[in-house]
């Protein structure tokens, strides 16, 4: 009885461990519930997945977080807060396949404005190096700053301006996201 009850305690423990270390999974992949960004609190908002192609390919799982839980996308671009995006690939991708996405999700977010972003892009571009399976590139919205980007937790560099940081976020917010399931999925919905 005694062993049983030490079974039972362990596994207890270990499950809220588990809870607290992982909040939210997609497609076997686990984000925490909450990042710590140079000292603000931000909580998981959603999880989701982005495919390609006809065939459909798991490119990566996106976490959003941000300071304030919200699901109206146009809420989410229009206030001023911290944010984190989190890229966590499934697939292998070149460094043409990154900087050809890059392009193509600015022209679908913010199609008025690539005049004064063109050389922030080509910033981006510019640190773009491909990436495998198991990596991570995690980009956080820091008021007043602009974009920082981390690759597997390296600081790479920060692309300032609150435009950019808009029209970053709303290439998987904005109206023409690069798919509405993975849209809906950031914003609180299922893990599709």
């Amino acid at each position: 009885m005694r062993i049983r009850m030490l079974w039972v305690g362990l596994a207890a423990g270990l499950a809220l461990a588990g809870g607290v270390v992982h909040a939210g999974q997609c497609d076997g992949v686990s984000f925490p519930d909450r990042v710590t960004v140079h000292g603000q609190v931000l909580a998981l908002n959603g999880l989701g997945i982005r495919k390609a192609t006809i065939f459909r390919i798991k490119v990566y799982v996106a976490a959003l977080y941000l300071a304030h839980r919200s699901s109206d996308a146009a809420a989410v671009l229009s206030h001023d807060q911290s944010s984190e995006i989190a890229l966590r690939f499934l697939w292998h991708v070149t460094t043409g396949e990154l900087r050809d996405a890059w392009r193509d999700g600015f022209a679908r977010s913010a199609p008025g404005r690539l005049p004064e972003l063109r050389s922030r892009i080509a910033t981006l571009d510019g640190w773009m190096h491909g990436v495998d399976s198991g990596q991570t590139m995690t980009f956080i919205h820091v008021r007043g700053q602009g974009i920082e980007y981390l690759l597997d937790g390296v600081k790479q560099g920060t692309i300032p301006g609150e435009d950019f940081a808009r029209a970053f976020l709303g290439i998987w917010l904005g109206p023409r996201p690069p798919g509405k399931a993975l849209k809906a999925a950031l914003l609180g919905g299922s893990c599709q």
